[in-house]
């Protein structure tokens, strides 16, 4: 299928070949008929893009505070790498369609195929001839509703959701500045709620169009009359609300919200304006500014929006679906009025012109639609005292060849499922650089995240269809690098195809999701299998190992993990789906204590100040030995992420996150000490070394990096860090000694 898709770096727009979207539980596959071009939000993203770097820096300072964050924590290489690799990718455009549903995912009952729906998401609602959109993103279409007219679906719920932070009353006045897309819909709402409407805009075309539309009086802002038809309105009172609907880095709009707005007015800001409020003025009215967040409430909720959960009508009345079924319903209904505001209708094949001619003000417009091919039917596309003892799972082996015949001379033919950020700057990076390994196939849910890695890393193939690539003879082994709620089933699926697994820590969630994998070993005899625990691998902590020698007593080893406080919107904190955050990572830190000790985990004890995510995870090995793990969220960003600590027979391992290494000891010829020569150039957590012992496995046919005891064993103990918080004391992993 065709996309329009987007370069950050270059800015480069194109109409790109991508495979189909799969149609996954709690959503709907649309095939698109008419999709809105949004002139402001989406020609300030191509105008963006079309910056040099040190412009697109100075638009989007939020973001360089992150790369600043991700440089003291990664270093340099590996936040280029990542920063790189995100603005050399494609990304979509577009959010705002209406389509006809032609595949209906499990859980959905609302819609059949061949419904017309409104589609509404930067992610969902794509310029694409084929979106999968979840449940609460999308609405159907009343029957009496033109599909071009449907299409504003999306952008009329930003206007609608303004209006109701304003909460205008019948009789009220209100100011609309700014009279682009979403402004003319304001003043259509507005209207349509008996309240007047005064609109400002230097574009005297704009101005009359809005005036057809409704509006009692418009003009430019620098106009007597603007003033003139406030006064007259309000009996010099002022106007009741304010809404801010424009652009640019002026901030003319919010000093004559202040100077037209009555005492205690309200000032509700939709657009993306400067907002450098006058204090004076704002203070003496005590001004109630408000913003309005997009769509309505359930925006950037993925519990919401991904997972199809509603919140009660009783405490939330309109939340984005309804909102974007009302403004469907007030369309029908002749309320508002979208037809006059389109000023061109381009065939989607034209996307790069159109964006063009846009762009260089060739097309004013104040709404611009897509019109796709005619439906197809049939597309081929779619489609302190001891609690009860937690077991380790033995690992039992089937009776099917462990070790899968290859030439020895042929390429490693890999597939990657999933191909997100830690895929792209972690490991791709470095399979691309290796001879004899050969980048099959890429397989991901949405279409776009396949080309860009199909382009950037040179991937045969891309496609969304995972079935075709297990049943793929050819393909050597399987990398699963999806969320963390997918890793187990999908690890299970490629086991029982055969295929050599690769898949990134956590192995599972859940001690049910880890006995299917083990299942599965059992089933298939395959029991070639590797978790992405990269750091036993890290050239830095292999030599300070080497350093430190053997050891005859008990060690200590304490592991401090700063792992700093995450971002509104991570995945990470969707524990209901994805597990808790140490369940996701703390693998990592267990296999290093557990390489560094030479044994599994007999028992864990886990405790948590209450209120916080940080915890305290005391591991104990069968020769007496501990580790202590201090995870903890809530330090500097500036301290190291990971320090180690390894205290045995008079000797002591130190690393300092991955940077440097030290060794002391008190033996018979004296003091000795040794400190890592240099400061390595990056910091080397291991993956690249640990993906060259994968690819010899796979490519000899030989023992698989770390034995799948050890892999189970790292998991249990992980699993049972939660099962110990739960029942406050500590966990007896029975069997886990090698």
């Amino acid at each position: 299928m065709k996309q329009v898709v987007q370069n950050y770096k270059s800015g480069e727009l194109a109409v790109l070949d991508v495979p189909v979207p799969g149609c996954k539980p709690g959503g709907v596959l649309v095939r698109s008929a008419y999709s809105l071009i949004s002139t402001g939000t989406e020609l300030m993203k191509v105008s963006e893009a079309g910056m040099s770097m040190l412009g697109k820096a100075r638009s989007r300072p939020d973001q360089v505070a992150k790369v600043m964050q991700s440089v003291a924590t990664n270093g340099v290489p590996a936040t280029y790498r990542k920063v790189m690799g995100k603005l050399d990718s494609y990304t979509p455009l577009g959010y705002s369609l209406c389509g006809v549903v032609e595949q209906v995912g499990t859980g959905i009952d609302d819609v059949k195929v061949g419904d017309l729906v409104a589609c509404a998401g930067n992610e969902h609602a794509l310029h694409a001839e084929l979106n999968w959109v979840p449940k609460n993103l999308y609405a159907p279409v009343p029957e009496s509703l033109a599909p071009r007219h449907a299409a504003f679906g999306t952008v009329g719920s930003i206007a609608m959701q303004g209006v109701r932070q304003g909460e205008p009353q019948l009789g009220e006045v209100a100011l609309v500045i700014g009279l682009g897309l979403i402004g003319q819909l304001v003043v259509q709402l507005l209207t349509a709620s008996g309240v007047r409407v005064v609109g400002v805009d230097p574009d005297p075309a704009r101005c009359e169009l809005s005036e057809r539309l409704g509006a009692t009086a418009c003009g430019d802002p620098a106009s007597a009359a603007v003033e003139a038809a406030v006064a007259e309105l309000t009996g010099g009172h002022g106007v009741d609300q304010v809404y801010l609907a424009a652009g640019g880095g002026s901030n003319q709009p919010v000093e004559l919200a202040a100077r037209l707005c009555r005492d205690r007015g309200r000032v509700v800001d939709i657009g993306k304006c400067r907002l450098d409020l006058p204090w004076n003025a704002y203070y003496e009215k005590e001004l109630d500014v408000r913003f309005s967040r997009s769509y309505g409430p359930g925006r950037y909720d993925p519990q919401y929006e991904l997972e199809g959960r509603d919140y009660p009508i009783g405490y939330v009345r309109w939340t984005e679906r309804r909102n974007l079924a009302c403004f469907l319903d007030l369309l029908a209904r002749g309320s508002v009025d979208v037809e006059p505001l389109v000023s061109h209708i381009a065939d989607f094949d034209d996307a790069v012109e159109t964006y063009r001619r846009l762009k260089d003000g060739d097309l004013k417009a104040v709404a611009v639609l897509f019109r796709y091919p005619e439906q197809k039917e049939g597309s081929e596309d779619a489609g302190e005292t001891e609690a009860p003892a937690m077991a380790v799972p033995a690992v039992r082996r089937g009776g099917g060849t462990s070790t899968p015949a290859r030439s020895a001379h042929a390429p490693v033919r890999l597939a990657f499922v999933g191909a997100g950020n830690y895929a792209t700057s972690m490991l791709l990076p470095h399979l691309t650089r290796r001879d004899g390994v050969e980048l099959s196939t890429v397989v991901t849910t949405t279409a776009l995240s396949a080309a860009n890695a199909q382009r950037k890393f040179g991937f045969a193939e891309a496609t969304t269809d995972l079935d075709a690539v297990l049943g793929d003879k050819s393909i050597d082994a399987v990398f699963v690098v999806t969320r963390h709620s997918s890793h187990a089933e999908l690890t299970r699926r490629a086991l029982l195809a055969g295929k050599t697994v690769f898949v990134e820590k956590p192995l599972a969630l859940t001690e049910d999701e880890l006995a299917g994998v083990l299942a599965a070993v059992e089933e298939s005899g395959n029991d070639r299998l590797q978790v992405g625990f990269n750091r036993r691998f890290a050239p830095l902590l292999q030599e300070a190992r080497k350093r430190f020698g053997t050891r005859t007593g008990p060690a200590s080893l304490r592991y401090l993990v700063n792992a700093g406080r995450l971002g509104h919107g991570s995945w990470y904190l969707q524990q209901g789906t994805e597990g808790s955050r140490f369940a996701g990572e703390g693998g990592h830190f267990v296999d290093t204590a557990s390489w560094l000790l030479d044994a599994d985990p007999v028992s864990v004890y886990a405790v948590a100040p209450s209120g916080n995510e940080d915890l305290q995870v005391v591991l104990r090995y069968p020769d007496g030995s501990t580790a202590a793990i201090s995870y903890v969220t809530n330090g500097a960003a500036g301290f190291p992420k990971e320090t180690l600590d390894l205290v045995a027979d008079g000797k002591v391992l130190r690393l300092d996150d991955f940077v440097r290494a030290s060794v002391y000891s008190d033996g018979g010829a004296g003091r000795k000490r040794w400190v890592s020569s240099r400061l390595p150039k990056a910091r080397d957590k291991g993956q690249s070394a640990e993906l060259a012992a994968f690819i010899k496995a796979v490519r000899t046919g030989g023992p698989m990096p770390v034995p799948l005891e050890s892999l189970v064993a790292t998991t249990s103990a992980t699993l049972a860090v939660q099962a110990g918080l739960v029942g406050g004391a500590p966990v007896t992993l029975a069997g886990a000694a090698r």
